[in-house]
């Protein structure tokens, strides 16, 4: 199966748990008295809704390359990442002016049952985030990592939830907004994690070169080719899922044109061969001192 049809479906498998989520926490909220509950459940629809355009961004990113498009629809990845974020956002706002109006609006404690419907919410969103977030790795897709980190801010927000919904029900008559507080500080966990998810894609977006490791191991690669001396600059570019390369390689300066033409092809076979994540190798021969 190739990579963008194996995204696709984790984008699909979150879309189907977010819905079936959603709702459970907005029932289980409006039947349990549990404005925690209700808020996260609104989180929950908006992640169905950052799942579709996960999974838009997807689908166009792995559009093969045209005329227009040397390089590919890769992207559009990063770009629907920030549409993501933006969605995060929204949600986190959502529960803190809802759970600043249920604060300031008296109401009654939430069930003690709320509780059990959370503690299986709660192990299945991080279950959730474990698998996608490993998908995400293996595939190296910031959209899909996007996606992960939603699963883990519902899970954020469900703790949270836990533990108000817990001093309500134990703390008694006094203390029934205590869920509504555990909202608003899940708000401030929903937002560290939107910044963990921008800053990777914005890096992506601007072609900004960390990646260490890659760029190591075709260094490596590159003095395994018959004629290739060293390597001088090595610059990488993200997108999407791909990455493409401008590799410069020290030869012998009193090699012919096509003794260099050659080696590069080489070079670049040999790259491919190694590391099919590799899109465009672009390679440029400098004769050695």
């Amino acid at each position: 199966m190739s990579k963008s049809k194996l995204a696709i479906r984790t984008v699909i498998f979150s879309m189907i748990g977010n819905a079936a989520l959603a709702a459970i926490k907005f029932l289980a909220g409006f039947f349990g008295n549990s404005f925690a509950l209700i808020a996260d459940s609104i989180e929950s629809l908006l992640d169905v809704f950052a799942s579709i355009l996960v999974l838009i961004g997807l689908r166009y990113a792995a559009r093969p390359a045209d005329e227009n498009h040397p390089y590919g629809h890769g992207k559009a990845e990063p770009l629907i990442t920030f549409l993501v974020v933006g969605f995060l956002i929204i949600s986190a706002a959502t529960i803190a002016y809802q759970s600043i109006q249920n604060i300031q609006s008296p109401h009654p404690g939430p069930k003690n049952w709320t509780l059990l419907v959370l503690g299986a919410i709660i192990i299945w969103k991080e279950i959730s985030f474990q698998w996608v977030l490993a998908r995400s790795k293996k595939l190296k897709s910031s959209s899909l990592k996007a996606e992960a980190w939603h699963h883990r801010s519902d899970a954020i927000t469900s703790v949270a939830a836990f533990f108000g919904i817990l001093v309500a029900v134990f703390g008694g008559e006094g203390y029934e907004a205590a869920d509504d507080y555990a909202a608003l500080v899940a708000v401030g966990f929903i937002l560290y994690n939107c910044y963990r998810i921008f800053r990777p894609a914005l890096g992506e977006v601007m072609d900004e070169d960390n990646h260490v490791e890659l760029t190591a191991e075709i260094r490596k690669i590159a003095l395994t080719v018959h004629g290739v001396q060293e390597t001088e600059k090595c610059y990488i570019r993200k997108a999407g899922m791909i990455y493409h390369v401008d590799l410069h390689a020290h030869v012998d300066g009193e090699l012919t044109v096509r003794e260099g033409h050659d080696i590069a092809h080489d070079l670049q076979d040999t790259l491919r061969r190694n590391l099919p994540e590799l899109g465009h190798v672009l390679i440029h021969i400098e004769p050695s001192e």
